[in-house]
């Protein structure tokens, strides 16, 4: 008698539940493998994947078989996850979703890769490709990927949000329980917000930089992104730590095991207010004209939730909320500038077919290995830098990054947590903001100041605005303060049921 057919269900598991499963070998990391493998390969049209090898998928799963044939029994040994294509890896091709990277394969793998995988030390999670993201992270619709647009599983003629859209529509679409993702403006919670799956970015420094392609340096930081906080508590327990011998921006402070302490939290649950005594922030600025109806209506929504788990509400002023994008697109550019100057085409990297001397070579190779996006930003960053120019822009912004960060912690003199809307709208037309970049620019207006500060901050769904698309409610929380910041989006995940919605549950809703 053959065994019971267990895939069709295998999709709809998160994390957690995949784990438990794997753990009690009802189910075996090749079945699950498998079964995603084939998932990704019927919505290839969504352009959420930009490399699947299933030989090294399955490899990898056969190994974590034996790992929990053994008795081995870890967190989070056998279950698949994607990696957004700016986490170098040995196995697949690396573009950052660019033509200057394209074939690229790395000798390594980056310090995030190697928590998660299943080589000796790591998580045993099973990789099952490269995720679609706009070109060197820069974008904020993944509109900007050098491939190939990436839809929104909500409604394919909508963005899924940048820069880690590939990995947002990934999760949403049940592609992938859980992917990586990085955050240098907002590029995890926006995504996340924009396809309804749940995304944090921990603290600067908490997760380690090598091997992530960089973008800008003292912004860039990475992140798990799943549909619940119960399932990113897990991955970035893996993920987070110090990693002194190659990144020295990273962390110098224990490992944190996330996930026990939202377990321990699971277990109060039949307290009647959980978050008595919680003091959430609303930042004025975060609820002016700037923000649609129908998002802040979903937002005042998922607060008045909170207010029932005994959170109460303070206003506080975030005053300089609206200098943020102007300092970002200072600071960013001029990072990337400095960045992306090894792409030569003499190391690695496009170079171009024929050229006249070294000189030409340059010009030809990242003029055709760059895309407009990328080419603009790198203009702005070379123009901010040069002489005469830096004391006026770069060294000006520098100093107003300090204030914004000054006024986070007045804020949270008053309150524990800071709350209010990931994304000003819903996830717009693919090309509705066409060629202006300002327009793209202004959907970070509500994400960028936390980034500048360092802070760690997460999108949780909260609810559906205009069209039937979902909306994310941001937390931020103060330098170190994930568990606390995980805690209060578990304590609203277990008494509402946003995170469990699917694209394919907005056709019974009303238009």
């Amino acid at each position: 008698m053959s065994a019971p057919d267990r895939s069709p269900d295998l999709h709809d598991l998160g994390v957690a539940e995949l784990a438990a499963r794997l753990a009690a070998r009802e189910v075996s990391s090749v079945e699950v493998t498998r079964h995603f493998l084939a998932r990704i390969q019927q919505h290839e049209g969504l352009g959420a994947f930009l490399a699947t090898n299933p030989d090294v998928s399955l490899a990898q799963a056969r190994a974590a078989d034996t790992r929990l044939a053994a008795g081995e029994r870890t967190p989070l040994l056998g279950v698949p996850l994607a990696h957004k294509d700016v986490f170098v890896t040995r196995d697949f091709p690396t573009t950052a979703g660019s033509k200057m990277l394209a074939g690229y394969r790395s000798p390594f793998d980056a310090t995030v890769v190697s928590r998660l995988g299943v080589a000796p030390g790591g998580a045993g999670m099973v990789t099952l490709g490269k995720l679609n993201c706009d070109e060197f992270a820069m974008g904020s619709g993944n509109d900007n990927s050098a491939y190939q647009p990436v839809h929104n599983p909500w409604d394919t003629t909508r963005v899924p949000g940048g820069s880690s859209g590939g990995s947002a529509a990934a999760v949403a679409a049940r592609l992938v329980p859980a992917a990586t993702g990085t955050d240098t403006g907002g590029s995890i919670r926006q995504p996340a917000s924009l396809t309804g799956i749940t995304g944090i970015k921990p603290t600067y420094g908490r997760c380690s930089r090598y091997g992530m392609v960089a973008f800008a340096s003292s912004l860039d930081q990475a992140g798990p992104m799943a549909r619940s906080a119960l399932d990113c508590a897990l991955l970035l327990s893996a993920m987070a730590g110090p990693d002194p011998d190659r990144d020295s921006t990273s962390l110098d402070l224990p490992v944190t095991n996330y996930a026990a302490e939202l377990a321990a939290i699971g277990s109060q649950e039949t307290r009647s207010m959980p978050l008595k005594g919680l003091r959430i922030g609303l930042p004025t600025q975060f609820f002016g004209a700037g923000c649609s109806a129908d998002v802040l209506k979903a937002v005042r929504a998922a607060l008045a939730e909170f207010e029932k788990l005994g959170a109460t509400l303070v206003d506080v002023s975030l005053p300089l909320t609206e200098l943020s994008i102007p300092v970002y697109y200072v600071i960013a550019p001029a990072e990337a500038s400095s960045n992306l100057s090894r792409f030569d085409g003499v190391r690695y990297g496009h170079r171009a077919a024929s050229y006249s001397d070294l000189t030409d070579m340059y010009k030809k190779s990242r003029s055709e290995g760059f895309g407009d996006e990328v080419t603009r930003r790198i203009m702005i960053g070379t123009y901010v830098l040069s002489h005469g120019y830096y004391d006026a822009y770069y060294l000006k912004a520098q100093k107003i990054r300090r204030l914004i960060a000054q006024d986070f912690q007045k804020a949270f003199t008053q309150c524990d947590v800071i709350a209010g809307p990931v994304s000003p709208t819903v996830a717009w037309k693919i090309g509705e903001k066409g060629d202006d970049p300002v327009a793209n620019y202004l959907a970070d207006i509500y994400t960028l100041s936390s980034s500048l500060a360092g802070l760690p901050g997460m999108s949780i769904p909260a609810g559906l605005g205009a069209h039937g698309m979902p909306v994310g409610l941001q937390l931020i929380g103060n330098y170190f303060q994930e568990t606390q910041l995980l805690g209060a989006a578990h304590h609203f995940q277990l008494a509402t049921d946003w995170h469990q919605m699917k694209p394919e549950d907005k056709a019974g809703l009303p238009a």
